[in-house]
């Protein structure tokens, strides 16, 4: 079995977040994206992955080692290919093309989900859905009696199903997938200036392949700062993860779990919880905070926040807001 995990977007949705570090690099109770989004899928595969392959951007050789770590850390083969263009979903798979072959599953690096099940590799494809509440917004799929995928239709503005596909899909045979792939490149068939994964899902679906749908738990989209800070709360609700709380020094504070809190973690005068995340070495004095995502090597003080995303290497004193503060910001 092997991944593939199409990861080269710009991530402007979850901005200013995204303008130093790859969207898929953005912590979630402690963890990547992306390296949670590989765990999971790995548990419910079934069967020994031998290879993930990472699709990126130009991120640079400090991303590229630790995507191959944590590719190590799962005892598979890492690779990584890169897509220069921005030419949509088949052209990102296919960037890839080496690691199109036998049973291979693609995942899109901005989803997380929570599911209790086993893959069933005998059927020629598997479309994760979740039912949604506005599908304008997605691609969504229609179904037979015999729960079998009749249709694909990329962001209907008219209701045709409420089934929205969450980027996660298992081919049983990646060759196949390839050529589909390859010949909407050769022949340049494209939507909207783009080639798109489902007219290579619809090509081989008239070949005779029958894709089913595959259904999750919970589907948490981390696309924005309002969904990674939601997705953050329910990871920690689900997985109760403390962390790695070395040299965590603790002075008139107190911490309402569940909470994520790092290495080198000073709190003082403060409650800190329930669902907040704190990078390593990260300080938090006179405050209070619910609700929010802290990274790596930031300052808060004075602080009353909650529902909040703040980056690395922040400094930041303030009142009672609700902010989104990137990387390397000094503010109050």
């Amino acid at each position: 079995m092997k991944i593939i995990v199409p990861m080269a977007g710009r991530g402007s949705r979850l901005r200013p977040h995204t303008l130093t570090v790859p969207k898929p690099l953005i912590p979630i109770a402690g963890k990547s994206i992306v390296q949670r989004l590989v765990e999971d899928i790995t548990k419910v595969c079934g069967q020994e992955v031998d290879e993930i392959a990472f699709v990126i951007g130009d991120f640079g050789n400090v991303v590229e080692v630790e995507l191959l770590e944590i590719a190590e850390s799962l005892n598979a083969k890492g690779s990584i290919y890169h897509q220069d263009e921005a030419l949509g979903t088949a052209h990102a798979i296919l960037c890839a093309k080496e690691a199109l072959q036998g049973p291979v599953v693609i995942a899109f690096a901005d989803t997380l989900f929570r599911a209790d099940f086993t893959l069933d590799s005998n059927k020629d494809g598997i479309i994760w859905v979740q039912k949604v509440e506005d599908p304008k917004a997605y691609g969504v799929i229609k179904m037979n009696e015999d729960n079998i995928i009749t249709d694909f239709i990329e962001k209907p503005q008219e209701f045709v199903s409420d089934l929205a596909i969450i980027g996660i899909y298992f081919f049983k045979d990646g060759l196949k997938l390839r050529d589909e792939l390859q010949y909407l490149i050769d022949n340049n068939i494209t939507e909207n200036g783009e080639f798109q994964l489902t007219n290579a899902l619809e090509s081989m679906k008239q070949k005779g392949a029958a894709f089913y749908p595959g259904k999750v738990d919970e589907w948490l989209d981390c696309g924005n700062p309002v969904a990674a800070v939601h997705a953050n709360k329910r990871v920690l609700e689900c997985t109760k993860e403390k962390g790695n709380r070395t040299a965590l020094s603790l002075e008139n504070a107190q911490i309402i779990e569940p909470c994520f809190i790092g290495k080198d973690v000073q709190l003082k005068n403060c409650t800190v919880g329930p669902y907040v995340s704190i990078g390593n070495n990260s300080c938090v004095i006179n405050s209070t905070i619910k609700n929010t995502i802290i990274q790596n090597n930031t300052n808060i003080t004075n602080a009353d926040l909650e529902d909040s995303m703040i980056g690395n290497h922040v400094e930041y004193q303030g009142g009672k807001k609700r902010v989104s503060i990137g990387d390397y910001s000094k503010i109050g």
